[in-house]
């Protein structure tokens, strides 16, 4: 009897082969079964103990479960714009499909923070930020969700609530350490996020000196610029502005959250270890 395998051991096999990780295959990956085929040859190599049974034909096959699951990860890869149908002019329609013109920015991507679904997306986040807020995280996910479902305002909206939520958690710690607090005094008097943000920042730029090189480090860039970006599109998201966010725009900001927010959780450590 053929092993089944989980959706995700799945998905990671179908995803190296469209990356081109994964290139000793029998058949070229531009069918359906072909695919599902080399899916099966990568699956058996990674997991001897599968033992899969050839087909008729001598091709390696997956489970009846694996090939349900393979269907239902083959058409979220349609829907997320990984793929699309069709070869070529001349093979325009399933069960032919190549890798989408937006599918290819992704997969050829050599961002550190490289991430193709919610699971992926989490495990970079906790990769780089360890201790991160579980409230957060949960936004976070949500934000990554929606982008799956092709709900970009949704996902930028979602983006701007983690980017508040994590300041706001930086705020807390810094009203708790008895030496910095009345330095920020006046950023904890202002009412609106925006306002808190932009005072904060003209501060921390005031007593850069004090912070380690660790911190200065990129400091503008991961935090002001990214955070900017962030609010800007939840707000045009968040009132009927009638602006469309790209699905490349959107995964760009789920990106560059990351290193805003690991540069948050570097700040959040500094005041809570100042004395």
């Amino acid at each position: 009897m053929l092993k089944d395998h989980t959706y995700e051991e799945i998905r990671k096999a179908a995803i190296d082969i469209l990356m081109g990780k994964e290139q000793q295959l029998r058949h070229k990956p531009t069918q359906f079964r072909s695919f599902m085929v080399g899916t099966a040859e990568v699956i058996q190599r990674r997991d001897p103990s599968s033992r899969p049974e050839p087909s008729y034909c001598g091709d390696p096959r997956l489970s009846n479960n694996d090939e349900l699951l393979f269907q239902e990860m083959f058409w979220d890869l349609f829907r997320q714009g990984i793929i699309t149908l069709g070869l070529d002019m001349q093979n325009e329609e399933f069960p032919w499909f190549r890798v989408s013109s937006f599918g290819k920015k992704i997969l050829e991507n050599q961002n550190p923070y490289f991430f193709h679904d919610v699971s992926s997306y989490e495990a970079v986040i906790k990769q780089n930020i360890p201790d991160i807020d579980e409230v957060t995280l949960l936004y976070l996910k949500e934000a990554m969700q929606a982008f799956m479902s092709g709900c970009m305002l949704s996902s930028s909206v979602m983006l701007g609530v983690a980017a508040e939520h994590s300041f706001e958690q930086l705020l807390e710690t810094i009203a708790g350490n008895s030496k910095h607090e009345p330095t920020f005094k006046s950023v904890f008097k202002e009412r609106s996020i925006l306002h808190k943000l932009n005072k904060f920042k003209k501060i921390l730029d005031q007593h850069i000196a004090d912070f380690t090189p660790e911190l200065r480090e990129d400091l503008d860039t991961n935090f002001s610029g990214i955070i900017a970006i962030i609010r800007n599109f939840r707000n045009e998201s968040g009132h009927p502005s009638g602006k469309i966010i790209s699905r490349e725009q959107c995964y760009i900001l789920l990106q560059l959250f990351i290193p805003y927010c690991k540069k948050i959780y570097q700040l959040k450590k500094f005041f809570e270890n100042a004395v």
